[in-house]
C-alpha cells in the first residue's frame, strides 16, 4: 500500500481498528514484533514503534515476559454532580448511592494562595489560605483526588466540624448561592497517576469547582478523577 505516512502507522491503525470493532476483544494477545513485520511488511524499528503507540494510547498493556494484550476496558461509572451537595463528601455520598463502599483520607494546611487560586477566589496571591487535600478509594483502589482552598476562618478544624461545605458556610452566616464547575480533559502529572494507580496513556478528568455566596467565591477545589473509570453527568432543571 502506497503511503507517505511513517510505516508504523500501517500497524497502529490496523490494530486500533480490529480493538475498536471487537476483533480484538480485551485481553486478547497482539501480536509480537516478529509476527507484526511479518504480517504488515514492516521492519524491526516500525513494529516495536507500533507497540510502544498502542500502549501509550491505553489500547494495550504489556506483561513482562508474556507480550502484549488488549486492555480490559471498565464500564464507566456515573458521577452525578451536585445531587449530594448537603454531605460532607458529595463524590463518596454518590458512589454509596449506587451501592459503593467508599473511604477518604484527608489532610488540612495553612498555604499561599498563589496566582491561580488567587484569581478564583479574588483575593491576594499572598493571602494565607486552609489548603485542603483529599484522597477517596473504593475496595482499596484510589477513585479521586482533591484539592480544595478556602479562607482560614472558614476552615474546619476536626472530624466533628467537617461537615457539608454548605452547612459549614451558613454557620457563619454565608448562604451559598451558586456552585460553578469548569470541566476539562489533560495528561496527568506523575504524582497523579501514581496516586490513582493509571495505566499508560489514560487522561484525567479535571473538575475545577468555586462555591460563590451571591458574587463572592468562597472556596474554590481541583477535582482529578481517572477518564477511563467515570463520566460526569449533570442535571440542569428547566
Amino acid at each position: 500500500m502506497a503511503t507517505s505516512d511513517p510505516v508504523y502507522l500501517r500497524v497502529v491503525e490496523d490494530i486500533r481498528r480490529q480493538i475498536t470493532d471487537g476483533t480484538l476483544p480485551p485481553g486478547a494477545p497482539i501480536p509480537s514484533r516478529a509476527q507484526l513485520t511479518r504480517k504488515y511488511q514492516v521492519g524491526e524499528t516500525a513494529a516495536r514503534h507500533a507497540l510502544r503507540v498502542l500502549a501509550g494510547e491505553g489500547l494495550i498493556i504489556g506483561r513482562v515476559g508474556s507480550g502484549h494484550y488488549v486492555r480490559e476496558r471498565p464500564d464507566l461509572t456515573s458521577l452525578h454532580r451536585w445531587r449530594f451537595l448537603d454531605h460532607p463528601a458529595p463524590f463518596a455520598a454518590d458512589l454509596q448511592s449506587q451501592g459503593r463502599r467508599v473511604t477518604w483520607d484527608w489532610h488540612s494546611e495553612p498555604a499561599e494562595a498563589g496566582a491561580d487560586i488567587a484569581r478564583r477566589l479574588r483575593l491576594s496571591e499572598s493571602t494565607t489560605l486552609s489548603k485542603t487535600r483529599y484522597v477517596y478509594r473504593s475496595d482499596g483502589k484510589p477513585l479521586q483526588l482533591a484539592t480544595s482552598y478556602e479562607p482560614m476562618e472558614f476552615a474546619a478544624h476536626s472530624e466533628e466540624e467537617r461537615r457539608s461545605l454548605v452547612a459549614r458556610m451558613y454557620a457563619h452566616g454565608i448562604k451559598i448561592t451558586e456552585v460553578v464547575e469548569s470541566v476539562h480533559t489533560r495528561v496527568p502529572r506523575p504524582a497523579e497517576s501514581d496516586a490513582l494507580d493509571l495505566a499508560a496513556g489514560v487522561h484525567v478528568l479535571h473538575i475545577e469547582r468555586t462555591h460563590w455566596a451571591g458574587d463572592r467565591p468562597v472556596e474554590t477545589s481541583d477535582i482529578v478523577i481517572p477518564g477511563d473509570r467515570f463520566r460526569i453527568t449533570y442535571s440542569m432543571p428547566v
